[in-house]
């Protein structure tokens, strides 16, 4: 999901599911899959159900999104 199309957006988890996926709902209403890719997952392995997280989305497919980190949000 890198490059210039990519946007940043945030969201509440709704749901812990298997393997470091969570299904996220955001703003508006609109609910999708988010992970958390690479190093960061060692820092998110305690979100659960409620959590506020920042998303990373692709306009090419808007039902999954990368969790993102602090810094990489004010990126």
């Amino acid at each position: 999901m890198r490059g210039d199309d990519a946007f940043k957006v945030e969201g509440r988890v709704m749901e812990v599911l298997p393997n470091g996926i969570y299904r996220a709902e955001l703003k508006n209403g609109h609910r999708l899959t988010a992970f958390v890719a690479g190093k960061a997952k060692k820092n998110f392995a305690g979100l659960k159900t409620g959590d506020r997280v920042k998303l990373q989305l692709t306009p090419y497919d808007l039902s999954v999104g990368r969790i993102l980190t602090e810094k990489e949000f004010e990126k």
